[in-house]
């Protein structure tokens, strides 16, 4: 990537809870920034004080840019904001880069990439873990597929936002392995929450079963991402909402039954998400599923 930063224009479409992250680095880093102009944003003052300049439409924002991060919900989004009659690929540059951050499903992300292609510009999947403080500390963790030359030509521009990235292949290899991640972390979420559900309701003090899981075979990021919850019944700490894991689930389970892969546990943990999402409470974080299933079995 030209070392002038000052010389690529960086857009980005979707400043939510981790956009915001994203483009804030962006900035400080030195490239200039741009942004989609969407009620959905976080506040955007410091990064317009900062020089950013917002586009009412896509198409605008990718005239302007030389690279376009997208990070929205998934695919329905990421292709509406590419392929609307305003959208992001009726202004893409001869050239430019579609960076696509967002959590998607590969066979749509291959489609995408071929309409980059077709409109003259060429494209990156940058699906992200962590969660929106690691955003903010420009500490993400981003799972790159795509070009190996382009994804190395960019790399400076991913490294401002993220501390740890892995270059998984062609494209949709990124999309394919964030599902991959996202399929055992809140599959482990999911079974612990059960767990401690099914512990509280046995009586077992949460203190004892912390105690054990962590000196066991339950140890791990996802105990102690949960463990605020089970002891304190502090959920801050793990901000994913019970809709955002019922959808990248459901991505899994379509990922899968693409590639004729097993996913009968995958079923499994969906249902228990689905459950919870039908009975109200989408937004609800991951951690509090511990109570709204020991609630609803004591309910049954």
């Amino acid at each position: 990537m030209n070392d002038n930063r000052a010389d690529i224009r960086v857009g980005v479409v979707g400043i939510g809870l981790m956009g915001h992250g994203i483009a804030s680095n962006i900035q400080k880093h030195g490239w200039p920034l741009g942004f989609l102009d969407h009620p959905g944003n976080q506040p955007v003052d410091t990064l317009v004080g900062n020089g950013a300049q917002r586009f009412a439409t896509g198409r605008e924002l990718a005239a302007h840019c030389d690279v376009v991060i997208v990070c929205v919900t998934g695919s329905p989004q990421v292709e509406d904001v590419l392929f609307r009659d305003d959208g992001v690929l009726k202004g893409l540059k001869p050239g430019g880069v579609v960076i696509d951050c967002s959590t998607a499903i590969p066979s749509s992300t291959e489609q995408i990439a071929d309409a980059v292609a077709t409109a003259g510009g060429r494209f990156l999947d940058a699906p992200m873990t962590r969660t929106p403080k690691e955003a903010a500390e420009g500490r993400l963790n981003l799972i790159v597929g795509g070009d190996r030359e382009l994804f190395e030509k960019h790399k400076p521009l991913l490294e401002s936002f993220a501390e740890n990235i892995t270059y998984a292949g062609p494209v949709g290899a990124g999309h394919k392995l964030k599902l991959l991640h996202n399929f055992v972390s809140v599959g482990f979420s999911t079974v612990l929450a059960e767990a401690a559900a099914c512990a509280q309701l046995g009586g077992i003090e949460p203190e004892t079963l912390v105690e054990v899981l962590a000196k066991g075979g339950g140890a791990g990021a996802i105990l102690q991402r949960l463990q605020p919850y089970i002891l304190e019944r502090d959920s801050s700490g793990f901000r994913f909402s019970i809709a955002n894991a019922h959808k990248d689930l459901g991505y899994y389970v379509a990922m899968a039954g693409d590639l004729q892969a097993n996913k009968n546990a995958a079923n499994g943990i969906l249902a228990v998400l689905e459950d919870a999402r039908n009975a109200g409470h989408a937004e609800a974080a991951i951690p509090e599923l511990i109570g709204l299933l020991a609630e609803g079995e004591r309910d049954g």
